[in-house]
């Protein structure tokens, strides 16, 4: 992007020019990214759409260069979801950083069963009035608060062993404004459900849902290096197998969860069906099944309490 350039850099100059050096890159949806980038230098938010109001517009010498920036740390696999500090999730926007992994579409999997359940053992126009949804692992708290804006009857307590992360969910939560309705425990794993008024007994919990750590160590070198070299690395890895935190999901979480209520853990495509496997062989959980997610991989296993 040259500062001397005889024709203006216009924002459909700007857009052009980020979708191919992208593209070259090699980098997933270049089209938005650029449209990310560009939107949020000048000052629109994620509203991307008012790029098109007036693409012949010349960009100023200070959002070139800021643009110049941004586009380099891209093209050096910083995810432009941290550039911008936002993401959406199942319809809404979610403020991002390096202390949680970036929201993506296959975790709404998770999100559409635990609603379509609802509405099935409720009615269609079922508010979740007294339900109660655990989710363990939170990060930025998309599940639970996408959750709660689709069942405004609904509590939810979510855990996270990460203090950062635990900020990040609060602010999304009062983004949405659904905190008031959404309880953030600090800790690991299931633990802080042992000590919560509303989650300490048995069969307390309706839904209990959780994004752990999956990645297995032999898939670990290959991980694109937007998400080995910035994202969380303690919201990444599973062990060996990738099955290391689903183990411990299920030496206590069954217990916690009412009878006819779901437990969905999102796990590795690769090691989908050594999950449902465990979970089929766990007492107290049944009818243990794999969803796909919207590439048709094999991403959440899903069980009932017995």
């Amino acid at each position: 992007m040259s500062q001397t350039s005889a024709d203006p850099w216009t924002t459909r100059r700007l857009l052009g020019w980020m979708v191919d050096a992208f593209t070259r890159k090699d980098l997933d949806s270049p089209r938005r990214l650029a449209e990310m980038l560009m939107a949020h230098v000048l000052g629109f938010g994620s509203n991307r759409l008012k790029l098109y109001m007036d693409p012949d517009r010349p960009a100023t010498p200070l959002e070139r260069e800021t643009l110049r920036d941004l586009v380099g740390r891209a093209l050096n696999h910083e995810p432009v979801q941290y550039l911008v500090g936002e993401e959406w999730f199942f319809g809404l926007p979610f403020a991002v950083d390096r202390r949680v992994l970036i929201p993506r579409p296959a975790t709404a999997t998770i999100v559409e069963e635990v609603l379509q359940h609802a509405r099935a053992s409720r009615g269609a126009a079922s508010k979740g009035d007294g339900m109660l949804i655990a989710d363990v692992c939170s990060g930025s708290g998309c599940i639970a608060v996408a959750l709660l804006k689709n069942l405004p009857g609904a509590r939810a307590v979510a855990t996270e062993c990460s203090e950062g992360a635990l900020e990040v969910a609060r602010a999304n939560a009062v983004r949405h404004g659904v905190l008031d309705r959404l309880d953030l425990l600090h800790g690991d794993l299931l633990e802080p459900l042992l000590d919560h008024p509303a989650t300490r007994g048995a069969g307390a919990i309706d839904y209990l849902v959780s994004n752990p750590p999956y990645i297995p160590d032999d898939e670990w070198p290959a991980v694109a290096p937007n998400v080995k070299d910035h994202e969380p690395h303690l919201a990444l890895r599973g062990g060996v197998d990738g099955l290391d935190f689903v183990r411990r999901l299920l030496a206590g979480g069954p217990a916690s969860v009412k009878a006819g209520g779901l437990l969905l853990i999102e796990v590795a495509d690769s090691r989908a069906a050594e999950a449902r496997d465990l979970i089929a062989a766990t007492p107290g959980l049944g009818d243990a099944r794999l969803l796909k997610d919207f590439e048709g991989l094999p991403r959440v296993v899903v069980a009932r309490r017995t």
